[in-house]
């Protein structure tokens, strides 16, 4: 895929979703924080109705930790892995209230450092909660999950073998406008998750078909 079908791919992306979100309900980076923390290895739909629940009762740092490692599990039972999600998000509480006052920092090492959080969950943030494009060394950045990682490497739009690569790969090969990179993820996720799915693409209503390089395309 060269430079002008790729910008012909973003293009179309941002003309069919100008204004793309995240699906994750949230109000306010602690609650993006956390929904984005439960997220691994589960759907959106599962999260946000677990957080639908929780958030009414406890959205901030001392308010869940108020609940209890207990308490908290009550809510996020539905969701898998919630033992590990559950112990790893009061951790994360614990270290917002004793480092951070009680808010989530805007730098990618204070984030990174909060149990449970990696650098797909700090990049949303950063980018999602904060507006933030770049690193302090003035490097872009982009959240790659699994969807992310197919679209990518399927459509020829950037290939990588693993999500670090994958990631530099999209940035290395995405056209420097500052609203491609900032709504980005957002397109491709959700590419990947209603149209390019995983088992069996849906090549046949798929808006970017012909400039894909998918050789095994469905109808």
């Amino acid at each position: 895929m060269n430079k002008n079908t790729r910008i012909e791919m973003l293009t179309r992306l941002q003309n069919d979703n100008p204004e793309p979100v995240t699906e994750l309900n949230y109000s306010s980076p602690f609650e993006l924080l956390i929904a984005v923390l439960l997220s691994a290895q589960a759907t959106d739909v599962g999260v946000n109705k677990a957080t639908d629940k929780l958030y009414p009762v406890a959205n901030t740092p001392q308010a869940i930790l108020n609940l209890g490692l207990d308490g908290l599990k009550e809510y996020i039972k539905t969701i898998g892995l919630f033992n590990t999600k559950a112990a790893n998000t009061i951790k994360t509480c614990q270290m917002l209230v004793d480092l951070h006052g009680g808010e989530v920092p805007e730098d990618r090492a204070s984030l990174e450092a909060l149990p449970g959080v990696g650098r797909k969950t700090a990049n949303v943030v950063l980018n999602s909660a904060f507006g933030q494009l770049k690193d302090n060394e003035g490097n872009y950045f982009i959240a790659v999950d699994t969807h992310i990682q197919r679209v990518a490497n399927r459509t020829g739009f950037a290939k990588g073998k693993t999500v670090e690569e994958t990631e530099k790969n999209i940035i290395k090969h995405t056209p420097r406008k500052t609203e491609f990179f900032f709504n980005l993820h957002h397109w491709l996720i959700l590419h990947g998750r209603y149209t390019c799915i995983a088992r069996k693409p849906k090549c046949g209503s798929c808006l970017i078909e012909d400039l894909c390089d998918f050789k095994d395309k469905a109808e």
